[in-house]
């Protein structure tokens, strides 16, 4: 089974295949916090999270959202001199504030030059139901997904990571997007202190059959001043391999439904704040490798869970 010329679900496809056309993504940051950062749920955010978030390739939360925009643009002129754009609340938790403060800030985006869609990266436990009902009201005008980061099904390791919420308040979280008709897109990281390969296949297995529209796949990275960087310091443990993890997001991928979207496959860590693995900067390898793993396998996405079926 192919989508284009891959043996799993891409993003790149799915999006050719509704649009017709290369999709960019503009990484924004709306000047949000997140309640694992202001006291609500924690003060010090989860271990892997840096002062920036995940913003460190987005533009600066100084600028608006139409600025932000313009320069996220001319950042990928040079791979993309033009085409239509999905315009991603990436930095911290995108729908913790009020209604009028996110209304405000999703429509900015979407008057936006060529916006065909909005994506929006958040917390389960931060979808209160007037964020629900914006959000429904949004996915009724334009092409919407919700991005939750779950990281790992297993208790133990969702309190190690300061993740701060439960299981059961992602599995809400699905059925109130689902209900709504929102897309939904989860989040696992790969290489997390303390779990097995079984345990990482596990959270893959779960998440295998929720009702998720799309996925990522994380790898665990140190970045310098982070929490984790500094434990890693005092507790060494093990880092996945460039060989461990290929063959794991290959196993992963066979035991996703076809259907699900896989929208990243590795990480993509700051070259200057990355302290490992190393290994993870040439992304492009990682990719190709992944590519040739499957490929000597003759597999293929959800080849597993369609036997499993």
């Amino acid at each position: 089974m192919m989508w284009g010329d891959k043996r799993y679900h891409s993003l790149n496809y799915e999006l050719k295949k509704t649009f017709g056309q290369k999709i960019m993504k503009l990484s924004l940051d709306g000047g949000f916090t997140c309640p694992n950062r202001d006291g609500t749920v924690g003060t010090r955010g989860c271990i892997f999270c840096g002062e920036a978030g995940a913003g460190e390739f987005t533009a600066s939360r100084t600028f608006s959202i139409a600025k932000q925009m313009d320069i996220q643009r001319s950042l990928l002129s040079s791979k993309w001199s033009n085409g239509k754009c999905i315009a991603y609340f990436q930095n911290f938790t995108n729908t913790y504030s009020a209604f009028d403060d996110l209304n405000k800030k999703y429509n900015e985006a979407l008057s936006g030059k060529d916006i065909v869609g909005l994506a929006i990266a958040t917390r389960p436990d931060c979808l209160p139901e007037y964020v629900l009902d914006l959000l429904e009201e949004i996915n009724s005008k334009t092409f919407l997904w919700v991005e939750l980061g779950l990281q790992t099904i297993h208790d133990k390791t969702a309190r190690f990571i300061r993740r701060g919420y439960e299981l059961e308040c992602y599995q809400k979280s699905i059925y109130e997007l689902r209900k709504r008709n929102i897309r939904v897109v989860t989040h696992l990281i790969f290489g997390l202190p303390g779990e097995s390969y079984e345990d990482i296949l596990n959270s893959v297995k779960f998440i295998a059959n929720t009702d998720t529209w799309g996925v990522k796949f994380h790898l665990l990275y140190l970045q310098k001043n982070t929490d984790i960087h500094r434990y890693y310091i005092e507790h060494p443990f093990h880092i996945l391999t460039q060989e461990e993890y290929i063959s794991l997001v290959a196993d992963s991928i066979e035991h996703i439904p076809p259907e699900m979207v896989i929208h990243r496959l590795t990480g993509d860590g700051k070259r200057s704040l990355l302290v490992a693995p190393r290994w993870s900067l040439d992304k492009l390898r990682v990719l190709s490798d992944i590519d040739m793993e499957l490929k000597k396998r003759d597999s293929y996405q959800g080849i597993k869970y369609l036997c499993k079926e």
